[in-house]
C-alpha cells in the first residue's frame, strides 16, 4: 500500500529549480525583439499636469516611444463595476492629474533597460500643485462599509436591559481603555513587480506575478477593450505577494498597451522606490480599545473603534475588529466601528492579515494590560474569556482547540517562570521579559476547479490556475494528488500558474489549499469513475462487460474478477493516452459553522538597560490549522508569519511627509525588515487536528479514493496575526513601559 504524503516532511516539488536559479520568474522570460519600458513619477502629491518635456528623452540613445500624460495612443479603458476592488479607479497617463505622490506621468520605452532607465531620468514635470490630504486627524471620517464576510463595519450587541456600550463600561468593575497606532507599512516582495506582454494578432500573453490569475486576466482584457479569452496570463513563480499582488495595477495595462501600440513586446520591471508608491501599502491605522471587565478579569463589554485611511484612487476597506474583536472572546456586550478618511496617498490594500495583524495588536494589547490592571495571568485571563461559540452570531465553531494552544504553548515556552512584575528579571546589561497573545484567522473557501488526468504512463497531472508565491502551492497541488489517487508523489505532476487551466483558488486570505484540496480529491474520484467507465465499455479492457461497481480502485490500480491492472497499463491497452475528470466548487461551506483558525503565541525579549536596544531571543507559536498537509511548508509558512509580526512590532515604518505626501523611506536602505540576525529559532508546533466540518468534496460520500475527511483550513496569516502584540507585550514585561504606537523603537523606550 502506497504511504501518504499528507502530513509528512516534503521537499518542495519546485525546491531544486528555485536555488538553481532556473525557475524562471515574470521578469526572467525571453521573447524576440522585446523593447524594455521604465515609468517617471509624479513629484507632488495632488494637482495638475502642466507640462511634460520629453524632447531630450526622445533624443536619447535607442529610445522608441515616450508616452506622457495625457497619451491617447496607449487606449486603455475603465473596468466593470463588479471588478473595481480589484483595480485602481483611475486610467495611468489618461489625463494630467496627479492624484498622489509617485504616480505615473510618463513612460520611456527603449532598446534596452539601461537606454529606457537613462532616458526617464531626462523626463521633467511641471505642476499646478495644491497641497495634499495627508492626515487621519484633519480630514471627515466616512463609514468603512461592508467586511469581506459582508458583515457592517459597525454593529452593536448589548445584554438585556444594557443601553449601550458605554453604560456597559461604566457597570464594569475594571476599564482599560487605550489608543493604538500604526504607521503605514510596505509589502516588500523578494521579486519585484514585472510584466513581459507579447501580441500575437489579436491575443495577449502577459507573464506577471498575481494572486488571482483568472481575476487579473479578466481586468486587463477590461482595461484593454479585448474579450477575456484573447489573455494568457503566465504566473508560474512568483517572489512574495502578503497582498501587493491582488490588485492589478498600472504596470501591466501600461506595458500591453505600449506592446500593442509598438507591435512588440515590451518589458517592464518597477524599481524598488517605485514599486512602494505603485503597487500598495498596509493603510496608517489608529484604534481605540475599552475592555470592561469584574475584577478577577472576566469580560462584561469590549468596545473596538479604529480609523483608517482612504486613498482616492483604490483602498482596501480596513475593519480591523473584523474577526478580532467580535470573534476571539466570549463577551456580553460588544461595539465595533470602522471609519476612514479619504487621502491623497498612493493606494493602500491587503497585505499579509490585513485586518487581523493590526486588530490582534490592538486587543491582544489591550488584554495584556487588563491582565496587569487585574492581576489575573494573561493566559488565564484568555482561558476566563474563551467562547465555546462564536459571541456575534453564537455559531458553533467547525473546530477549535486553542484552549489546547494555550497549555501547550505555555509549557514549551516555559511560561510558569515568567515573573509578571516588570523588570523582575535582568541579566546583567539585560532586562529580560516575556509575553504571549492569541491569533485568529478566518477560514474561507473560494471558488475553483482542478482537474486531474491520468496517463498511459501510469502517471498524473494535476492542473488548476492557482499561483505559487512562495507558499508551496506547487507541492501542495501535488501531495493532494498523490494522497488522493493513491500513487507515490513522484508520479504526480502539478500544473498551475497559468489563466487558461482550470480557475484555481486565489492566493489571498490563507484559502489557496483550504479550497484546493477538497478539489482534487473530488477530480480524482470523478477520473477513477472515468476509468472503470472505461474498463468495461472498451472492448480492449479485461472487464468489457462487466459492472463498474464490482471493480475497485487501490493504490493507481482497477481490481475485479481475479484480475488487477494499473490505469496506465489499461489506458495502454484500450488505446487512450489519458483521461480526465473535473471539480468544481462555487466556494463557502456549510453557514451552520464559524469557521477560524487559531493559535497561540509567546515571546521572550532583552532590552538593553541603557541603549534599550531590543532582541527577540525565544519565540513559540502553536496553531490549530485543521489537518496538516505538508508538514515542512507549514512549519515554514508560520515562521514566516512570526517574522513578518517581529517587523510588525519593532521594524516597519513608511514615514509619510504630511506637507508633500511623499513616503519618504520608500526604499531597502530607509524601510526596515527584519533580517536573519534580528530572528531567533522559532519553535512551532502544529495540533494537526482535522477539522470534521471541512471533509473532502462537498457532499461526497467518501467512496474509496483518498483520505475523505482531510479537513485542512489555512495557515498562511495565522503566524502573523497577534504575533506583534506577543512582541510588545514582552517588551511590557521586561521594561514596563507600554508603548501602543508601533514600531516599539528604542527611543520610546529611553
Amino acid at each position: 500500500m502506497t504511504a501518504s504524503p499528507v502530513g509528512r516532511d516534503i521537499d518542495r516539488v519546485d525546491g531544486r529549480l528555485k536555488v538553481t536559479g532556473t525557475a524562471p520568474y515574470s521578469g526572467d522570460y525571453p521573447a524576440p525583439n522585446t523593447a524594455h519600458a521604465h515609468v517617471i513619477t509624479s513629484t507632488i502629491g495632488r494637482g495638475t499636469i502642466t507640462r511634460i518635456d520629453t524632447a531630450a528623452a526622445l533624443a536619447s540613445p535607442g529610445v522608441l516611444r515616450v508616452y506622457a500624460a495625457p497619451d491617447p495612443r496607449l487606449k486603455l479603458y475603465p473596468v466593470a463595476n463588479e471588478y473595481r476592488a480589484f483595480t485602481e479607479n483611475y486610467l495611468p497617463l489618461k489625463d494630467s492629474t496627479v492624484h498622489f505622490h509617485g504616480q505615473v506621468i510618463a513612460m520611456v520605452v527603449a532598446e534596452t533597460f539601461e537606454q529606457a532607465r537613462d532616458a526617464a531620468a531626462l523626463v521633467t514635470a511641471t505642476y499646478d500643485a495644491q497641497k495634499p490630504r495627508t492626515s487621519l486627524k484633519d480630514e471627515p471620517r466616512v463609514p468603512s462599509g461592508r467586511t469581506v464576510s459582508g458583515s457592517p463595519s459597525d454593529s452593536k450587541m448589548l445584554a438585556p436591559g444594557v443601553d449601550s456600550i458605554d453604560a456597559a463600561l461604566a457597570a464594569s468593575d475594571v476599564v482599560v481603555k487605550a489608543t493604538y497606532e500604526q504607521p503605514i507599512q510596505n509589502h516588500v516582495a523578494m521579486e519585484p513587480h514585472a510584466v513581459l506582454a507579447v501580441w500575437h494578432g489579436g491575443h495577449l500573453t502577459v507573464h506577471a506575478g498575481a494572486q488571482i490569475p483568472y481575476a487579473y486576466a479578466i481586468l486587463l482584457a477590461q482595461r484593454l477593450d479585448i474579450l477575456p479569452q484573447d489573455v494568457t496570463l503566465i504566473t508560474k513563480y512568483v517572489g512574495g505577494g502578503f497582498g501587493a499582488r491582488v490588485v492589478l495595477w498600472s504596470d501591466a495595462p501600461l506595458a500591453a498597451a505600449a506592446a500593442r501600440d509598438m507591435d512588440r513586446p515590451v518589458k517592464l520591471i518597477l524599481t524598488r522606490e517605485q514599486m512602494f508608491t505603485l503597487t500598495g501599502h498596509r493603510s496608517h491605522l489608529t484604534q481605540t480599545i475599552r475592555l470592561g471587565a469584574s475584577r478577577d478579569g472576566v469580560l462584561n463589554a469590549i468596545s473596538h473603534d479604529s480609523v483608517a485611511e482612504m486613498p482616492t484612487t483604490i483602498n482596501f476597506p480596513m475593519t480591523p475588529a473584523h474577526s478580532t474583536s467580535d470573534t476571539l472572546y466570549r463577551t456580553p456586550n460588544l461595539s465595533v466601528d470602522a471609519k476612514m478618511v479619504m487621502l491623497d496617498l498612493p493606494g493602500s490594500r491587503a497585505m499579509r492579515a490585513p485586518n487581523e495583524a493590526p486588530g490582534l495588536f490592538a486587543l491582544e494589547t489591550a488584554m495584556d494590560e487588563l491582565a496587569v490592571a487585574t492581576g489575573v495571568d494573561p493566559v488565564e485571563l484568555r482561558l476566563r474569556n474563551y467562547a465555546t461559540v462564536k459571541p456575534t452570531t453564537g455559531l458553533p465553531w467547525s473546530s477549535k482547540h486553542l484552549d489546547d494552544c494555550y497549555r501547550i504553548g505555555a509549557e514549551r515556552f516555559g511560561w510558569s517562570k515568567r515573573s509578571a512584575k516588570p523588570r523582575a528579571r535582568v541579566d546583567g546589561q539585560w532586562l529580560i521579559g516575556a509575553g504571549m497573545a492569541s491569533a485568529v484567522y478566518p477560514a474561507t473557501r473560494h471558488p475553483a476547479s482542478v482537474r486531474i488526468r491520468l496517463l498511459d504512463d501510469d502517471t498524473a497531472v494535476v492542473s488548476t490556475a492557482i499561483s505559487d508565491l512562495g507558499t508551496g502551492g506547487w507541492t501542495m497541488v501535488a501531495i493532494a494528488g498523490a494522497d488522493a489517487l493513491g500513487i507515490p508523489l513522484k508520479r504526480v505532476t502539478p500544473e498551475i500558474g497559468d489563466s487558461k487551466l482550470p480557475q484555481g483558488a486565489p492566493a489571498v486570505a490563507s484559502s489557496a489549499t483550504h479550497s484546493t484540496v477538497p478539489l482534487v480529491i473530488g477530480a480524482a474520484r470523478n477520473a477513477i469513475a472515468e476509468l472503470k467507465r472505461l474498463a468495461v465499455t472498451s472492448p480492449d479492457s479485461p472487464w468489457h462487460g462487466a459492472n463498474a461497481e464490482d471493480l475497485r480502485y487501490e493504490d493507481g490500480s482497477l481490481h475485479g474478477d481475479g484480475r488487477s491492472m494499473s490505469f496506465g497499463r489499461l489506458l495502454a491497452a484500450v488505446g487512450s493516452r489519458g483521461l480526465n475528470g473535473t471539480a468544481s466548487a462555487p466556494g463557502g461551506a456549510p453557514a451552520e459553522y464559524s469557521y477560524h483558525s487559531f493559535g497561540a503565541h509567546f515571546c521572550e525579549v532583552r532590552v538593553n538597560r541603557f541603549t534599550c536596544e531590543i532582541r527577540v531571543t525565544r519565540f513559540t507559536t502553536v496553531a490549530d490549522i485543521g489537518r496538516v498537509i505538508n508538514a515542512r511548508a507549514a512549519r515554514s509558512q508560520l515562521v514566516g508569519g512570526v517574522v513578518f509580526g517581529i517587523g510588525h512590532a519593532l521594524l516597519e515604518h513608511n514615514h509619510l511627509e504630511l506637507d508633500t505626501g511623499r513616503l519618504a523611506s520608500s526604499n531597502m536602505a530607509d524601510y526596515m525588515v527584519p533580517v536573519n540576525a534580528d530572528i531567533p529559532d522559532i519553535d512551532v508546533h502544529l495540533l494537526d487536528r482535522p477539522d470534521p466540518q471541512l471533509t473532502g468534496p462537498l457532499g461526497d460520500d467518501g467512496g474509496e479514493v483518498g483520505t475523505r475527511s482531510l479537513g485542512a483550513r489555512g495557515l498562511g496569516e495565522i503566524g502573523t496575526s497577534g504575533s506583534a502584540a506577543a512582541v510588545g507585550n514582552a517588551v511590557f514585561n521586561a521594561t514596563g513601559i507600554r508603548v501602543r504606537d508601533l514600531p516599539i523603537t528604542l527611543d520610546k523606550l529611553l
